[in-house]
């Protein structure tokens, strides 16, 4: 694989949204729920996910193909040049995307291989929804994401960087769970969310303690 972006893809205002920071938070609460004592992230971008764990004590360490974004391991993920369960969690956020999908799944079975305690993924998904939020005093909010039930999916086209997306046609979340269960061990739990505050981001943790 080659790499898809120049570091100036960074840039602060173009690439740190608002919906982008909610993701953030969703990376770090569900990697750190896990109380890891080593963190291996597949392609770390500007660093704001390894950062922000080093200010709650966990060590995370990069792997990437760009050398140029100062990965603390240069290399793929499609062969990540680690042993076997070397790191408690191995996670990458909107990496999978950037390759092709027979190559993705090859990734995501290095991961697997390389964690002991879990996998957390982070993918793009197609289709517009609304988010929206039901206050009941004294109880609680109910929040919940409205889809629009009439449109169909669209044919994936090859932008320079996402080879698939969840949601467009021959990749529906079905498929997409399928294939991820079949390309992880079979005594592997996992859960799947689209993030409230930003949809496009859709969440797959894979427990991997037996």
């Amino acid at each position: 694989m080659k790499k898809q972006v120049d570091k100036s893809h960074y840039e602060f205002r173009q690439y740190m949204t608002n919906e982008r920071w909610a993701s953030v938070w969703h990376q770090l609460d569900e990697v750190l729920k896990q109380k890891p004592e080593s963190v291996l992230e597949i392609g770390p971008g500007p660093g704001i996910f390894k950062s922000a764990a080093k200010i709650f004590g966990v060590n995370v360490e990069t792997l990437d193909l760009d050398p140029e974004l100062n990965p603390d391991h240069v290399g793929s993920a499609d062969a990540i040049p680690m042993p076997d369960h070397s790191f408690d969690v191995v996670c990458a956020f909107q990496v999978l995307e950037h390759m092709p999908f027979e190559i993705s799944m090859k990734s995501l079975r290095e991961m697997c291989r390389v964690a002991k305690k879990s996998v957390v993924i982070s993918l793009p998904e197609a289709g517009r929804c609304w988010p929206n939020t039901l206050s009941i005093p004294y109880v609680r909010k109910i929040r919940f994401l409205l889809r629009n039930p009439f449109k169909k999916a669209e044919k994936h086209v090859f932008d320079g960087e996402h080879y698939w997306e969840i949601g467009k046609q021959g990749y529906e979340l079905s498929s997409i769970v399928d294939a991820i269960r079949s390309n992880m061990p079979e005594y592997c739990r996992t859960t799947t969310y689209r993030v409230h505050e930003n949809p496009y981001h859709r969440f797959f943790i894979l427990d991997l303690v037996r």
